[in-house]
């Protein structure tokens, strides 16, 4: 009996350490660095963000391997990362937002897939390790991003294309889908195009906009006339949060 009761609590208590082990998120990966010490030089890429210093990214930014880069998808989230097992180590625990692509063939092979690998700016780096290493392995895992103020819509094209960068999400970060409407339609589904920029067809000219933005944990959030009838391409509209 007694022999039965310890293998039920052990049970039990196995139970709970896979489930926080679980809820806690920790997965492996490896980290280089890109960029000078103020960042220059990952301001842009392959997310479609025209400067992440102005888009309110700062510093703490990273491109990504391919596994993580998932096509674009992953642009905007954000990730808590630590780094582990190495001498030139650093304590802290760090939160930086998929800003890029490290592409496959890139220096070194640590972007190859199907590698983990985050390609930090310099500052981002310098936080969790000792620069003079240029690689280390660390764990990272997927959070929730604090933005401030609303999302931001930079709209382009011409009349026949609409093209809108989604970005300063917070949240989840990253975007799953996103509709739009004019004040004389009805909701459009736009087509994915590229890192956050999505896209359609349909002529809106002259017409106010409303924009809806689904992330990946399924929550949406309705920006209702972000736009006036008398906008103009090129230019960035601030909407709702979630």
């Amino acid at each position: 009996m007694a022999a039965a009761m310890i293998f039920q609590v052990l049970s039990v208590a196995f139970g709970l350490l896979l489930s926080l082990e679980r809820v806690h998120g920790w997965g492996d990966a490896h980290a280089t660095y890109y960029g000078g010490s103020d960042a220059q030089g990952t301001n842009n890429g392959a997310c479609g963000y025209t400067n992440v210093f102005s888009m309110g990214y700062g510093t703490m930014t990273t491109a990504v391997s391919s596994p993580l880069f998932n096509n674009g998808k992953v642009c905007g989230a954000c990730f808590q990362i630590r780094c582990s097992g190495d001498s030139a180590c650093y304590s802290n625990v760090i939160t930086v937002t998929a800003t890029n692509l490290c592409p496959q063939g890139s220096y070194g092979g640590w972007c190859d897939s199907p590698k983990i690998h985050f390609d930090l700016s310099q500052p981002a780096f310098s936080q969790i390790a000792n620069v003079v290493a240029g690689h280390v392995s660390l764990q990272y895992q997927k959070v929730n991003c604090a933005r401030t103020g609303g999302i931001r819509f930079y709209v382009q094209g011409h009349t026949y294309f609409i093209q809108v960068l989604v970005y300063n999400v917070a949240g989840a970060g990253d975007v799953t889908a996103v509709s739009i409407k004019g004040s004389n339609t009805g909701w459009i589904s736009m087509a994915y195009s590229w890192g956050q920029n999505w896209q359609t067809g349909t002529v809106l000219d002259g017409q106010a906009l409303s924009i809806m933005v689904t992330a990946s944990d399924g929550r949406t959030v309705t920006s209702n006339n972000v736009a006036g009838s008398s906008w103009q391409y090129g230019q960035t509209f601030e909407g709702s949060q979630f």
